[in-house]
């Protein structure tokens, strides 16, 4: 009985550490397997496209129904294709609409960050995030719809060449049931097509404020090593810049590359210009998570323009503050621990145009 007994421990041992061991290599085998590069998955959406439009609205007297609109997208790479921008304009019985969406990728997580604003308030919303499979891409976030907070998902589909299905949904119930309210097929625009930039604006009008940073650049930073710790140390990083209008020059997209002791920065700044604040929104994000950061917001007022938000340093949040003197191409970031009473100045940038 007791040898019965050590055999079947015995047996029932090594069938144990047969599974373990399986279970081990399975789990070797399954991490050593790449996640799939998918910064290339968004290459299809490059180029011009005429799209058709519905859209569900609610009408008058509180039924839902749906309106057409034709218009224009303009999709370009940004990052060398880990992210991109397209704009949009569309007509049809609501009136004129035009927006922009960011596309980033974030090579950490694999997923892309979808990032939309409407030129009426140059505001960014939430984004959806996502990724392709299959040659389907599956996109989700969270949206407001009549006050309530719902779930939002947008869809990739019918991928050709020269065609594709986008259709956004939503979602009351967690996801349960979906309604459809944008439904979009996209066609390749013939080679040459003409392109809407928006109309003609009055150079002087508050939206071309930042037309100063139109251009190409050689920049020369320093960033102050540790800030709000009492560090004096300060590192300098030379770059490239580019900054080009959008929306007919009331949004702008600079693209630039730093390269210092301390490593290499690819980042971007889109500004976007409200119109009912007069004020502009000012966002940064950086190809190493390819996440939009929480805008800051400002004016210009004579011959300076200041900026302000939030930020996270050391984990706390602080104040940050951008200030920009476009007579000398002078630009400074600073943070502040109490509230606004004193400021840190934390990184200095001077420009110097690339005469082309």
């Amino acid at each position: 009985m007791k040898t019965e007994l050590n055999g079947g421990w015995l047996w029932r041992a090594v069938s144990l550490g047969a599974l373990a061991l399986s279970w081990i290599l399975c789990t070797a085998q399954a991490s050593s397997i790449p996640a799939h590069n998918g910064q290339h998955d968004f290459d299809f959406n490059v180029g011009t496209w005429r799209t058709h439009i519905k859209r569900l609205v609610q009408s008058r007297n509180g039924g839902d129904t749906w309106i057409a609109q034709d218009g224009t997208v303009v999709v370009e790479p940004i990052w060398n294709g880990r992210g991109e921008l397209e704009q949009i304009e569309a007509d049809g019985p609501t009136g004129h609409w035009e927006g922009l969406t960011l596309f980033l990728y974030d090579p950490q997580t694999h997923q892309w960050n979808e990032n939309y604003a409407n030129s009426k308030d140059g505001i960014l919303d939430t984004p959806m995030v996502g990724e392709f499979k299959d040659g389907r891409g599956d996109f989700f976030g969270q949206d407001d719809e009549g006050g309530r907070t719902v779930l939002v998902r947008g869809v990739w589909s019918d991928i050709q060449r020269d065609s594709h299905h986008y259709e956004i949904s939503l979602s009351s119930d967690g996801g349960a049931t979906w309604q459809p309210n944008f439904i979009a097929e996209l066609t390749r625009a013939s080679a040459g097509a003409a392109d809407s930039a928006g109309p003609p604006l009055n150079a002087s009008a508050p939206e071309h404020q930042f037309d100063f940073e139109l251009g190409t650049w050689k920049l020369h930073l320093k960033k102050l090593d540790h800030p709000l710790t009492g560090s004096h140390t300060w590192t300098d990083f030379y770059a490239d810049s580019v900054t080009r209008t959008i929306w007919g020059g009331r949004g702008q997209l600079e693209q630039f590359e730093a390269s210092g002791a301390a490593g290499r920065i690819e980042g971007l700044t889109l500004r976007t210009y409200n119109p009912q604040s007069q004020q502009w929104s000012l966002y940064w994000a950086n190809s190493k998570d390819g996440k939009v950061f929480v805008p800051q917001m400002g004016e210009f007022r004579g011959d300076t323009g200041e900026f302000y938000g939030t930020y996270t340093v050391n984990g706390k949040y602080v104040y940050v503050r951008f200030i920009w003197w476009p007579k000398t191409m002078h630009f400074e970031q600073a943070f502040s621990n109490d509230g606004g009473k004193t400021w840190e100045t934390n990184w200095i940038t001077d420009q110097t145009r690339v005469k082309q």
